[in-house]
């Protein structure tokens, strides 16, 4: 198989899952970022009295079910879905991205390194992946984020006029608020592939040591081996997501309206000042929530789309 092909096939299948995986969890992610704001009506220093708090507002500590009850009320069914156009546009180049970036970095340290797909490969891949990705696809993200964050009724904003009012505001620097905190969540990403890596090597070694043949069984036993890449994945990402969560706080106040928040280390410490250590982890049971089927239907997809391409590429070339 030419490196060419093998970037195009990860390419292909980081694009798939991940538009499969944002679809799906979509409505979730609408609460998880609405509950991280400051400004939502999710959030507990927002008081009945004051006059953005809605009458039947959500408080602080109802359950998930809850938040997405009140959404459908105010703002309509559909509203569950704000931030999706923005997110199909960018999911797919933003996970083909990621995962070709990953690939090609680990192709080229496995080829470079003295121990090949150890820790070190995998670090150094996902940070890579993680840097390009984010820095390309940021403006994306924080159209997504305003939208979602846009408590009016359905289609009152669309994303062209937030992107005019953006760039009215604050230029095209502006479209890059938050930038930083996705760099230091990248920390997330190194720590959730480096245990995907793991537990796969490790069901790899379990599958071998029953002394079956790899190609039969690939061929024969896939789903099995499908259900134990979603289990890989939900697992490594819940993980991570517990371990660097406050970098998505600090991402979600940084693209919020206002100027209340200007740095991420700034972000951090006022949000601990005021709101305590809870603060820093607000809306990770809705993100936990959203993230394990979203990452498990990622991997799993990303995987199930490697595997055939790869099988169509290895057939074509034996005939």
């Amino acid at each position: 198989m030419s490196f060419s092909y093998d970037g195009l096939i990860h390419l292909v299948a980081g694009g798939v899952g991940g538009t499969v995986g944002a679809i799906v969890t979509c409505p979730l992610e609408v609460v998880k970022t609405r509950q991280q704001s400051s400004l939502s009506t999710f959030h507990p220093g927002v008081l009945p009295s004051q006059p953005q708090q809605p009458v039947g507002a959500p408080r602080n500590g109802l359950v998930l079910w809850n938040c997405i009850k009140h959404i459908v009320a105010t703002e309509g069914p559909r509203a569950l879905f704000k931030g999706l156009a923005p997110n199909l546009i960018g999911v797919a180049p933003s996970r083909a991205i990621y995962f070709s970036t990953y690939s090609t970095v680990k192709n080229f340290c496995n080829e470079n390194f003295t121990t090949p797909d150890a820790p070190p490969v995998h670090i150094c891949s996902a940070a890579a992946a993680g840097i390009v990705s984010s820095t390309m696809t940021n403006p994306i993200w924080f159209v997504k984020t305003r939208l979602q964050l846009d408590q009016s009724q359905y289609g009152s904003t669309t994303a062209w006029q937030c992107m005019r009012t953006i760039y009215r505001e604050s230029g095209l620097i502006g479209f890059y608020k938050g930038i930083t905190a996705s760099y230091f969540g990248i920390s997330e990403t190194i720590i959730h592939f480096v245990l995907y890596e793991f537990i796969k090597s490790k069901l790899r070694e379990r599958r071998l040591s029953a002394q079956v043949d790899k190609e039969v069984e690939i061929a024969d036993g896939y789903s099995v081996q499908f259900g134990q890449f979603m289990m890989a994945g939900a697992t490594s990402k819940t993980i991570a997501s517990v371990i660097a969560y406050p970098h998505e706080v600090a991402r979600t106040r940084l693209r919020q309206e206002g100027n209340k928040y200007t740095g991420f280390v700034q972000t951090i410490k006022l949000v601990w000042h005021e709101e305590g250590n809870r603060g820093l982890y607000r809306g990770l049971g809705t993100q936990l929530v959203r993230q394990i089927p979203n990452t498990a239907i990622m991997m799993a997809t990303y995987e199930l789309i490697v595997y055939l391409l790869t099988s169509f590429e290895r057939t074509r070339n034996t005939l």
